[in-house]
């Protein structure tokens, strides 16, 4: 049993000398590392990217939607942020607006046209996109 008691003494003495060393570096201590804020509406805003529609501008705009393709807003918070997307290809003169447009609203199941991407920039530049 004292066998144990050595074992646990010579333990705690080893933790008790790793605990009082030091580096010397209190200068690095004695600073809090500052964490940059970072304004995401600034950033968003010069990417193109308009802020989420509420009320009655976002009731327009899934009309607008709508009224192209009935599926193209069966997620209406997806259709939000594709739309809020697609404001910023639009907004940084993207090549090929159209297709994209018609890429990013449609998928596997439901494919959009390139047509329907034409008339969903259309809709984007008069409800949503500055």
């Amino acid at each position: 049993m004292p066998r144990h008691f050595t074992i646990v003494a010579l333990a705690a003495a080893g933790l008790l000398a790793l605990t009082a060393c030091d580096s010397g570096d209190d200068k690095a201590d004695d600073k809090p590392n500052p964490t940059p804020s970072v304004d995401m509406s600034k950033i968003q805003k010069e990417a193109g990217i308009p802020p989420e529609p509420t009320g009655a501008k976002r009731a327009a705009l899934i009309a607008a939607l709508k009224a192209i393709d009935p599926q193209i807003v069966a997620d209406e918070d997806k259709a939000i942020s594709n739309a809020r997307n697609q404001c910023s290809s639009l907004h940084n003169g993207g090549k090929r607006p159209d297709y994209f447009a018609a890429q990013r609203f449609g998928n596997d199941q439901h494919p959009v046209s390139e047509a329907n991407g034409k008339l969903i920039n259309a809709a984007l530049r008069k409800t949503l996109c500055p």
